[in-house]
């Protein structure tokens, strides 16, 4: 695990999610992490996707050194199985193909709203921004997520189906809401402006949008050679149109996430 002598008055977590795979989610998640780590600040990557793409992003080993369950019963610290990057001031907690296991073993436990917030706890003052690329679907997992983090950041692909998905989860969180202060942003990912169905979605929604950021994360090969080069695009490619993009992004979320609350910067 990476040097954690720096100490932080308070600690912003982030969920990258959304109900259905092939959204972007895990992109936003690795760039927007190495964003915050190039701002100088300590950054910490929880990947709780069993596919484990972000830690195969980072070059980083799906394996930790716990159990699942220990993890979730806080039985074995978290710090035991961070692991370093690449990138100066960001770790990342690996997935591994146990993770599978999860939903299981949040059924047969007690209070399982709480489990994710407990991990988080063990890392308060560590570091400054935590982001957390979720497993598509809603499950107890999904659920203990929500109630953890301080900002729900939510890719939505320009097309009929993921519009309406989208907003089935906002009906969702209306019954069961975040914690207290926490934020909903949702942005539009992989825009391809050649499609006149998208063009038409995006049109309208320039127009009634709500809850939506302005930067739309465009479709772009640079971002699928995230997969070839096992790096983010803000680190192999900085100043390209998908770099620019997510850094735009990342200036949005950053700025909602420290809009003056309870928290100073």
């Amino acid at each position: 695990m990476a040097d954690l002598k720096v100490r932080y008055k308070f600690m912003i977590a982030i969920a990258v999610y959304s109900i259905k795979g092939g959204v972007g989610k895990t992109a936003t998640a690795v760039n927007l992490a190495a964003l915050a780590a190039l701002d100088g600040e300590k950054t910490l990557l929880i990947d709780l996707d069993p596919q484990a793409s972000s830690t195969f992003y980072l070059k980083v080993k799906p394996k930790i050194k716990t159990t699942v369950k220990k993890l979730l019963k806080g039985k074995s610290p978290i710090e035991k199985s961070i692991k370093a990057t690449s990138l100066v001031h960001l770790d990342i907690l690996p997935a591994t193909h146990s993770f599978r296991e999860t939903e299981q073993l949040l059924i047969q436990m007690k209070n399982p709203d709480n489990k994710i917030s407990s991990i988080l706890n063990q890392v308060k003052g560590s570091y400054k921004w935590v982001f957390i690329d979720c497993p598509p679907g809603i499950s107890y997992l999904s659920s203990s997520v929500f109630r953890a983090v301080d900002v729900l950041l939510l890719p939505v692909v320009p097309t009929t189906l993921s519009i309406r998905t989208h907003e089935d989860l906002l009906e969702y969180l209306e019954d069961s809401p975040l914690r207290k202060k926490s934020k909903v942003l949702a942005f539009f990912s992989m825009v391809d402006r050649r499609k006149n169905l998208q063009r038409a979605i995006l049109d309208e929604f320039a127009v009634h949008q709500t809850g939506f950021c302005d930067t739309l994360i465009p479709y772009l090969s640079d971002v699928e050679r995230m997969g070839l080069l096992r790096r983010p695009v803000v680190d192999f490619r900085p100043g390209s149109d998908a770099s620019k993009a997510f850094e735009n992004l990342w200036a949005e979320i950053k700025t909602a996430a420290l809009t003056p609350d309870s928290r100073k910067k």
